[in-house]
């Protein structure tokens, strides 16, 4: 008995010590752009896209688990080990596509912050450059361990939208119905969704930033049990809040009239007649969302491109000896910053294309990803499963689908 106790404790002591990059990373990617996105889903289409949140979980587990693992066994990023695996110019190639849709991300998430303190009556001229600045100071003044403990706070604050969620009092049972029934349709709008829903789910850079704080955390192949059970957890909890957003929103817009919202904000809005408290607590969850993925998206650029391209990098490193990685991070946040304090600037259409260039540029990534894991001398005895490989194929399929259904409907002229 003293045993199966001292093993117990052993066991929660390593949960405890590992916890922070799967759950952060997991939990971060319900952004505006994602919160733009599943209101906007709600809004327009009810509780029908709740169907996809289950294969999305599936999907994301399996993609969060096998970045996870290659951090734990080989100490190394993935940009890193495509750089070494399949040389300097696809490297080159992949991180270009990376920050230059990873700064339409930025964008959004600013664009959030503008979006949820406007609800506040406090103008983007003043909560833009001070969340810019703040952002900035709290990455490159910080250490990794202060960083990652504000970031894991940050996470609790989701338990907004689930509030928001039941205040809206939805059809339970309708939910509950469209949960597990599959609704497919052609309408090219629905198929944009769907492809904007798994790329700000299962978004490119998600896999490079859990990977690289992964091996900067220093977790090993000896915790990696731990580690998974974090990584399953945070993916489980990123769906549940994405789940409430949809319900929130067809209980609010789509059941009183059906339509396309322009961003989240007038998601927001569209709480009021329900209270107070449920307008405050979804505008406090797009701020606190829009906040923590400014700092973690400019993060994990920086982290990507210095790996892949053999700068210095990490949190923990001085301004002098990472100046690159600095810089970079510094220059993504003043771009995205600017950009949407710029007057009359299509910030709602920037918004969605950013979710939608992630469901483009997901399958490239995921195909490195698969081929890397699968490297017996790179990985020895932690390679994939016929299972893994097989869900990862499927996604990479699918995704290309969509994307080329969406192209030709575009094409046809039948948007």
């Amino acid at each position: 008995m003293r045993r199966l106790l001292s093993r117990f404790r052993y066991h929660i002591a390593v949960f405890f010590a590992v916890i922070g990059p799967g759950f952060v990373t997991a939990v971060v990617d319900n952004d505006s752009g994602g919160i733009f996105t599943y209101s906007a889903a709600g809004a327009r289409y009810g509780y029908l896209p709740l169907w996809t949140l289950m294969p999305i979980t599936v999907a994301l587990i399996i993609a969060q688990e096998m970045c996870s693992r290659m951090g734990a066994v080989t100490g190394k990023g993935l940009s890193d080990l495509i750089r070494e695996e399949f040389g300097l110019r696809i490297t080159f190639m992949m991180m270009t596509l990376l920050v230059l849709v990873n700064l339409t991300n930025v964008m959004s998430e600013f664009a959030g912050i503008a979006s949820a303190l406007e609800l506040f009556s406090i103008s983007k001229y003043i909560s833009v450059p001070l969340s810019a600045v703040a952002v900035w100071f709290l990455v490159v003044k910080g250490n990794y361990q202060s960083v990652e403990k504000i970031f894991l706070f940050s996470c609790v604050l989701y338990v907004t939208y689930i509030i928001s969620g039941f205040l809206v009092k939805p059809d339970w049972k309708e939910a509950a119905i469209y949960s597990v029934r599959p609704v497919l349709m052609l309408d090219p709008g629905y198929i944009y969704m769907l492809i904007g829903m798994v790329g700000t789910t299962i978004a490119p850079w998600m896999q490079f930033y859990l990977q690289s704080a992964v091996v900067e955390k220093g977790v090993t192949a000896k915790e990696y049990a731990a580690s998974r059970i974090e990584v399953v957890v945070g993916c489980i909890m990123t769906n549940v809040i994405a789940f409430f957003i949809i319900v929130a929103c067809a209980g609010a817009i789509y059941s009183v009239r059906p339509r396309d919202i322009q961003d989240a904000k007038e998601a927001a809005l569209g709480l009021k007649p329900f209270g107070e408290y449920a307008f405050r607590l979804f505008s406090a969850g797009l701020f606190n969302a829009s906040v923590f993925a400014a700092c973690i998206l400019p993060l994990s650029t920086a982290y990507s491109v210095c790996e892949g391209l053999g700068f210095e990098a990490g949190v923990n490193k001085r301004l002098r000896e990472a100046p690159i990685f600095y810089g970079l991070y510094t220059g993504l946040i003043v771009l995205g910053a600017g950009v949407v304090l710029l007057p009359n600037f299509p910030l709602v259409q920037m918004i969605l294309l950013s979710q939608v260039l992630n469901g483009a540029l997901l399958p490239l990534v995921l195909i490195f990803m698969v081929r890397l894991i699968n490297k017996q001398d790179l990985m020895g005895e932690w390679v994939n499963s016929r299972w893994f490989n097989f869900v990862t194929w499927v996604m990479v399929v699918v995704m290309i689908g969509l994307t080329l259904a969406y192209a030709g409907f575009t094409i046809r002229g039948m948007r």
